[in-house]
């Protein structure tokens, strides 16, 4: 073969009617290298949040490695790292191939791949020391939400779109449709889902956490819908449509056969670029949010079963004649487990969201197990048997070890299943005691400790079920490392040669005819629709077939969300909150710090088991209208704490950080020693709440220059709560090694002002400010109105008690 000596741009140079070029295929090797990384790094910090819940003293007391803050770690690691890279290995490896044309701009390309890298390596270093926004697969700060879309939308979108537009086949595969649909939804979620007000935006926050800080424009109910709209279609167009792109490429590559059905493509991809950007409200059922919005996410996911299990089947008989290579050849093995979990995913999905269903695993370990038969399952397998099928062609060398590879495959597939089915059955029992009640019309399991205690031995399980799926990964990545290790001392660059379209002969489709007869003339235009040449033509117009898959986007998505946008016009007055006072607000920034949103939930269903549980009423928009972001959560490892404010005494919240099995025997929850240590930010709570007011938070008692007057009011909050924890503990706080420490400043205080505020709200009176007639209290400087606020929480937490 023909070495191509020539930089890219001469890859271009026109030999009489044809062009010569050759192929990146560097760029494929160095993300291939990333996905084999950030696999093990992804996978191996799962497992240490596996064994944390069933041993919560394994983080030692350091706070950066607590489930909290590691558990976006692992999700950001593996849907955009590993997944993530996975994803661009195939995209630059198959884009050109299909296009015949190099990648348009090498340094585009590999301004993609570092900057990629970088973004995850700060998540790495932001997130377990807190920094966040607390969004699920979206909690990465401002300054990495500017890179994300710089990356992805500037070199990596660029790149791809100029490579179509250069192309020199005129038609386009169908696996360039399904990366069309990932590149452009994947800028519209991420840019319209991450809109914030800096903190820096309000002055200089005097800390280096400070400075990356951020609040969602959004708020409670309006911000869980954006966000679901955002998380599920993060899964559709991330993890679901460049993988079905990759399937349509590679499996039929790996079996040696044509896709089965090219009609069953069409009709797989318009249905789901359609269907899924509606689904996300299936997330929010019981919810504050509209009933017609979540019944309408039901019912497009049950919609989706059609689309996705069209794909399924196009990909499982492609294989029809070829399957006795599944016994013999890892590849075809891969692919087959992975898109059988694509089909048992995506079976599941829409099952979970029928409402009474829903009503039985939200919150559960169902759903656990249901993510990781996709991440894992689909992702995962699908990843490795393209690495597998890749790697002797990247490195121009045989694999190592098929045998390594089978032991993979056995490895993996043993690994999620025992993952997977422990999880089940751990959900279920979860979802069922919960529910339980007995004759007496009482709870059967009032404790929700009692459901800690049962289920822990599938976390037992579920971390063997990893160590197992982690092992087949190791030995995976050391068949790719000796098997890179063989390569030759200089690749082989083939240089290819093809006319340009310009200079192609081409016959534009035509129409056809009905051969219909005695029929209406409305059957013949059906019957001539029904051959897809129109189609066709939409194959060979990226520019165009851009358009309509963003216009299928775009329309779902403004018919589902705007009318969320008037959500909170429709709180009448008197049943609005009084805003989080400045303490309160600095607890819920610690809160949301510490990850704490990833064990407790903070919303009430509308169940007579969940009221019985944590006490009516059940949770209302108003509730979570001033929250920024909004704390509803997805999980419950820990009980719900809508209403905590007021159940327990400031001393009991103080030892349960202490020692949360000193307190509850049973509890999973690891201590948390540093928040007596550390001290609260005062000097930035005026930027806080200048933040909210700029949210349209109502201070009034805070306007202009009385806006430092809120960190002498956090001050004074503060000093309370720790003057209220002596007397009540009979003592001041002392440490592990008995060092007495006084709590006025630190952050143990803050945030427990916000965990007793949670459920315990004043009455929206007129220390509210949102009331036309209201007086402006608090604006002499005194703090008045919050007084007022805090006595009327402390006597509705009180009432609390007593009930």
């Amino acid at each position: 073969m023909q070495e191509a000596t020539a930089p890219h741009g001469a890859d271009r140079s026109s030999a009489g009617p044809l062009e010569s070029f050759s192929y990146d295929d560097a760029i494929v090797r160095k993300f291939v290298t990333a996905t084999l990384v950030w696999a093990v790094v992804g996978f191996l910090v799962g497992i240490i949040l596996a064994a944390e819940l069933p041993f919560p003293k394994l983080n030692g007391g350091l706070e950066w490695i607590t489930f909290g803050r590691l558990r976006p770690l692992h999700t950001n690691a593996v849907i955009f790292a590993f997944a993530g890279n996975a994803i661009f290995a195939a995209i630059y490896y198959s884009t050109q191939r299909l296009c015949k044309a190099r990648m348009w701009n090498d340094t585009l390309s590999n301004l993609h791949f570092w900057g990629w890298q970088l973004i995850i390596v700060s998540a790495a270093l932001t997130l377990p020391f807190g920094i966040t926004q607390s969004k699920e697969y979206a909690e990465l700060e401002w300054p990495i939400d500017i890179a994300i879309a710089v990356v992805w939308a500037g070199f990596f979108g660029v790149n791809f779109f100029m490579t179509l537009v250069t192309r020199r086949e005129r038609h386009m595969y169908v696996a360039l449709w399904f990366y069309i649909a990932t590149i452009v939804t994947v800028a519209v979620l991420h840019i319209f889902n991450n809109i914030w007000v800096p903190l820096v935006a309000m002055g200089n926050p005097g800390t280096v956490l400070g400075w990356f800080k951020s609040y969602p424009i959004y708020a409670g109910a309006q911000d869980a819908m954006m966000q679901w709209w955002y998380g599920h279609n993060a899964v559709a167009f991330f993890l679901t449509t460049p993988f079905l792109g990759l399937m349509y490429y590679f499996l039929p590559k790996a079996a040696n056969r044509p896709i089965f059905s090219y009609r069953l493509s069409i009709l797989h991809f318009w249905s789901l670029v359609f269907i899924y950007i509606w689904a996300g409200p299936h997330h929010l059922h019981y919810s504050p949010t509209a009933e017609w919005a979540q019944t309408l996410g039901m019912v497009f996911s049950v919609m989706l079963w059609m689309p996705s299990w069209g794909g399924m089947i196009n990909g499982l008989l492609t294989l029809r004649g070829v399957w006795h290579k599944v016994t013999t050849d890892p590849v075809l093995k891969f692919f087959v487990v992975g898109i059988t979990f694509y089909g048992m995913s995506t079976f599941e999905g829409p099952l979970l969201s029928i409402k009474s269903v829903n009503a039985l695993s939200h919150y559960t370990d169902w759903t656990i197990g249901h993510v990781h038969a996709g991440a894992l399952g689909w992702n995962g397998f699908m990843a490795f048997g393209m690495i597998y099928w890749l790697a002797p062609r990247l490195y121009q060398t045989n694999l190592h070890s098929v045998q390594y590879a089978n032991l993979h495959f056995w490895l993996g597939t043993a690994g999620i299943l025992v993952y997977v089915v422990s999880m089940y059955v751990a959900g279920l029992t979860q979802g069922l005691m919960w529910r339980g009640i007995n004759d007496m019309g009482q709870l059967a399991y009032p404790e929700f400790v009692q459901t800690t205690q049962a289920i822990i031995v599938f976390y037992h399980i579920r971390l063997l079920g990893g160590l197992l799926f982690l092992a087949g990964t190791l030995i995976g990545c050391w068949n790719i490392y000796l098997t890179w290790s063989k390569r030759p001392a200089k690749y082989d660059v083939p240089v290819y040669e093809a006319p340009a379209l310009r200079d192609e002969p081409f016959t534009p489709e035509q129409r056809p005819e009905s051969d219909l007869v005695a029929v209406l003339e409305v059957g013949k235009t059906i019957d001539t629709w029904s051959t897809l040449w129109w189609h066709r033509v939409w194959e060979r117009l990226p520019i165009k077939f851009t358009l309509m898959t963003t216009l299928a986007v775009v329309l779902a998505s403004v018919l589902e969300l705007v009318p969320t946008f008037v959500m909170r016009s429709n709180i009448p007055a008197d049943e609005r909150p009084v805003p989080y006072s400045p303490l309160e607000l600095a607890g819920r920034d610690i809160y949301v710090a510490e990850g704490c949103y990833n064990c407790h939930s903070q919303m009430i269903r509308p169940m007579v088991a969940e009221t019985a549980r944590y006490l009516p009423p059940y949770s209302k928009p108003a509730d979570s209208m001033y929250d920024h972001p909004f704390q509803w959560g997805s999980r419950r490892i820990g009980p719900d704490l809508a209403h905590e404010g007021g159940l327990r005494g400031n001393d009991w919240h103080v030892q349960h950080f202490h020692d949360p099995q000193a307190m509850t025997q049973g509890s999973i929850m690891p201590p948390y020693p540093w928040l007596m240590k550390k001290k609260i930010d005062f000097d930035s709570i005026p930027l806080r709440i200048a933040a909210m007011q700029a949210l349209d938070v109502p201070y009034p008692q805070y306007e202009g220059d009385a806006r430092s007057q809120a960190a002498e009011d956090a001050r004074e909050q503060a000093a309370d709560i720790a003057r209220s924890f002596q007397q009540q503990n009979g003592g001041p706080y002392r440490d592990a090694n008995a060092n007495e420490i006084d709590l006025k400043d630190r952050q143990v205080v803050a945030l427990i002002a916000y965990l007793q505020r949670l459920g315990a709200d004043p009455a929206p009176a007129d220390s509210a400010g949102d009331s036309p007639d209201a007086p402006e209290e608090g604006t002499d400087g005194e703090g008045d109105g919050e007084q007022d606020a805090g006595e009327q929480v402390a006597q509705s937490a009180g009432e609390k008690e007593a009930a």
